[in-house]
């Protein structure tokens, strides 16, 4: 036997094939149309010839809250001084010192912590300092 007796068949590439038959019976899907390009309105004319306005701001804006804690703060760490010097003239105590010198330590960092942008924070120290600073002035010092 020779070897040209022998040769094994080569498959076909796919695309030397031939098409597959469509039955009948099928259907082909018809195309999607495309959607169609959306228009924008265009705005009415008597809107146009009106200026906008920004909304109006309520309130303090937020340098103003800083600047009144500040200035809060510091008169009452002013007053908290006339205080002290007259507890001190009256009775030399360390309970006098501490209880106002602490309330003015208060003051100080309420502005610090305002300068810092920490108003709400520094409002509340302050608020509660000052009702412990009276509390303690009137339930410790005689």
């Amino acid at each position: 036997m020779t070897a040209s007796d022998q040769e094994t068949p080569v498959p076909e590439p796919a695309s030397v094939r031939a098409p597959v038959p469509v039955p009948e019976s099928a259907t082909v899907p018809e195309p999607v149309p495309a959607p169609e390009t959306a228009t924008v309105p265009e705005p009415a004319p008597e809107l146009l010839s009106e200026p906008v306005q920004a909304p109006e701001h309520e309130g303090m804006t937020p340098r103003q809250a800083r600047t009144l804690r500040i200035v809060v703060a510091s008169v009452l760490l002013v007053a908290l001084a006339a205080v002290l010097a007259v507890r001190l003239a009256s009775r030399t105590s360390v309970l006098v010192v501490g209880v106002y010198g602490l309330a003015m330590i208060l003051c100080g960092v309420v502005i610090e912590l305002s300068r810092h942008g920490r108003t709400r924070l520094g409002t509340w120290l302050l608020g509660a300092g000052l009702v412990a600073a009276l509390a303690a002035d009137w339930l410790l010092l005689p």
